[in-house]
């Protein structure tokens, strides 16, 4: 029971962080407006992103909500119903839930999403993202790390017992 308090409350923090930031930057900000928060590597800018992540293939919304849904249903039933992975794979799929309904919210209300974070350290990077871009990007790098430890832990396990059996 702990373990399913520990991943609804990673869920709805999520959501609740980025609907507040949201909130935040279309109330007190003008669309296309710039704060530099850390000049030259950080600004809060205002955008509608009609796209998908990072602004890709805009103006595909029911697309996007369809693909969007699937996924955030099927995973949300993986993660409660048949996940019994270590926790740290949760944690990431929770991540990834809590950022996919954190921009499906945005396209069912406005028919867009609203973008603020604007890291601008390096010329190549354009994308403009919030916090449940953030949420989805660092919920997959879990993921991932999570499904890298296992292998590594099989492997360990199977030499071991390669090494037994000699």
């Amino acid at each position: 029971m702990k373990k399913i308090i520990t991943l609804v409350s990673i869920i709805v923090g999520g959501i609740a962080l980025d609907l507040l930031t949201k909130l935040l930057v279309a109330n007190l900000m003008d669309l296309g407006q710039s704060i530099a928060l850390i000049p030259g590597v950080l600004n809060l800018t205002y955008i509608h992103n009609r796209g998908a992540a990072f602004g890709m293939l805009a103006d595909h919304r029911w697309v996007f909500m369809v693909i969007s849904s699937v996924a955030i249903i099927g995973i949300g039933i993986y993660l409660f119903r048949f996940c019994k992975e270590r926790m740290l794979l949760k944690v990431g799929l929770a991540l990834i839930v809590s950022g996919g309904i954190g921009n499906m919210i945005d396209r069912i209300f406005y028919g867009y999403v609203i973008d603020m974070i604007d890291f601008c350290l390096f010329d190549f990077w354009m994308w403009i993202f919030n916090v449940a871009d953030a949420c989805v990007c660092v919920g997959a790098g879990i993921v991932i790390l999570a499904l890298i430890l296992d292998m590594i832990k099989e492997g360990k396990e199977k030499k071991k017992k390669n090494a037994d059996k000699q």
